[in-house]
């Protein structure tokens, strides 16, 4: 309901809309189950007032259309299970937790600001305002180059931070599955900013001493949403691969990507843009359902690249002193909602009960038809609700303006958006491996039940907005090693602006 229509409704009548709008959906959702209760009912008492003579007679008069029948049967339950898509099952994740040393307060980044000189006074009061108005908290981390007088923007030191964040968050996984890496068929790493040769992959499968056979990608370039590209690709793979363990790495690198200019737009990453990184193991053996915690349901990735605006909103550039940053475009938000509509147009189809398609598609048949013809105000395009199609909502903490517009144009509740919130003031925006920092929010509460439907979605540069679904294969506790483990209790925290 919009806010504007609650204002002349009484609370009497908005619990009346609800309950009569609750109905509706379960009518619509239970209508086949509802109807095949007599359908049963009539089929068993005819067959019940027919005797076992009947029956035969009855047989033996329609055996070639029983035969065929049955041949149709199975012939097409042999088909449809032999095309099915492998299920795909996520085994167990980690997200790398950085040493304590290694956080930054608001006073200590300003501090550190003020004595590497490369900075106005103005720059420095722009970054102050974006960081008390950032969400970000006090326990925050940066690499120890960037932390640096003066920061040490060297291959070296980003290869570093690169191998800390990536085998910290392995060699937790490994320990906690049990899996050795040799059995690892399938390897996709995905950093957007730092692409070193050899390239991350290698690093790993020197590091581990993966198999000769493994099939390893590394993505580049792509932004705060390669996470679930990586998953995608995983899954792609896993289904050409028979009896495989997919291998996905998502993590940023800032070491060599810290801004030291003064160009505005340019300097926003610097405030938000935070240590981070998560392994994920996945596994399309049917044996492995039983340990596993989710399996895959849909993955859909949207990319409006073609449009220009869209792919110079997020944009790795030198300014005028040849200052290498990333730019940040005033039109990033809208950039962004309209990726959005177009991917949530393809997932909701896939993931709504058949009751909120129903009202979309008719929300949509009034708007085409009658809308043109009223002199009146048009009405807001109809937005379903995600609500009943997602137990959790793992919204990519790219900054608070990303997680407030989602939860204004889904019409979601605070509690869908307190993993989000809590990672972006815990940990930062960590870019692709943010949505995994959340649901290790969800599971350390205990708030993960078996059946629970997870929506991953996360914006990047390009651009594109991608979403991942997973459905919950048990009660899921969190793993040990949670990044959350250690201060959990402390939250959900009121954040200030």
């Amino acid at each position: 309901m919009d806010d504007e229509e609650s204002v002349n409704v009484g609370p009497v009548q908005i619990r009346t809309r609800k309950y009569v709008k609750l109905s509706y959906h379960y009518l619509i959702t239970h209508f086949f189950k509802l109807l095949l209760v007599p359908l049963i009912s009539v089929f068993v008492t005819n067959v019940s007032r027919l005797s076992l003579n009947q029956l035969h007679l009855h047989l033996q008069h329609n055996l070639v259309g029983f035969i065929f029948l049955t041949a149709v049967v199975i012939i097409g339950s042999t088909v449809f299970f032999m095309s099915r898509p492998r299920s795909v099952y996520l085994l167990d994740y980690s997200c790398y937790l950085p040493p304590s040393n290694l956080q930054v307060g608001y006073q200590k980044f300003m501090n550190h600001s003020k004595l590497i000189e490369n900075f106005s006074e103005s720059s420095l009061d722009f970054q102050r305002k974006i960081l008390e108005r950032s969400g970000l908290g006090e326990e925050t981390y940066l690499p120890e180059s960037v932390q640096s007088i003066p920061p040490r923007p060297t291959m070296a030191a980003a290869r570093e931070e690169a191998e800390q964040v990536i085998f910290g968050a392995l060699d937790s996984l490994f320990k906690n599955t049990k899996i050795n890496p040799r059995e690892i068929g399938v390897l996709v790493v995905n950093c957007s900013l730092f692409n070193p040769t050899p390239s991350l992959s290698a690093m790993i499968v020197n590091k581990y001493k993966l198999i000769e056979s493994v099939k390893s990608f590394n993505l580049g370039g792509m932004g705060c949403s390669a996470g679930v590209i990586a998953v995608d690709l995983a899954n792609d793979m896993l289904q050409i691969c028979r009896n495989s363990f997919a291998l996905v790495v998502s993590t940023e690198n800032i070491t060599q990507n810290w801004y030291l200019g003064n160009k505005k737009s340019m300097l926003i990453p610097n405030c938000l843009f935070r240590v981070g990184g998560s392994a994920i193991l996945l596994s399309n053996k049917p044996c492995d359902r039983r340990r596993s915690k989710y399996r895959l349901v849909h993955t859909v990735r949207t990319h409006k690249g073609s449009d220009e605006k869209a792919f110079n909103c997020v944009y790795q550039e030198q300014d005028e002193a040849l200052k290498t940053g990333v730019y940040l475009s005033k039109d990033l938000m809208d950039i962004a909602g309209e990726a959005l509509k177009t991917n949530i147009t393809t997932l909701g189809p896939l993931v709504l009960p058949i009751s909120e398609q129903i009202l979309f598609f008719a929300a949509f048949v009034n708007k085409r038809l009658f809308n043109g013809k009223k002199k009146k105000k048009k009405k807001k395009a109809y937005v379903p609700d995600f609500k009943l199609a997602f137990d959790h909502f793992c919204i990519h903490a790219g900054g608070r303006a990303v997680i407030d517009e989602l939860e204004k144009s889904l019409k979601l509740l605070p509690e869908h958006v307190e993993a989000s919130r809590m990672t972006l003031h815990r940990f930062g925006n960590t870019s692709s491996s943010s949505i995994w920092y959340e649901l290790a929010y969800t599971e350390a509460k205990g708030r993960m039940r078996k059946g629970n439907r997870v929506w991953q979605i996360a914006f990047g540069s390009g651009f594109k907005c991608n979403s991942a679904v997973w459905v919950a294969l048990r009660d899921v506790e969190p793993s040990v090693n949670n990044p959350w483990e250690h201060c959990i209790s402390r939250y959900p925290v009121k954040v200030d602006f």
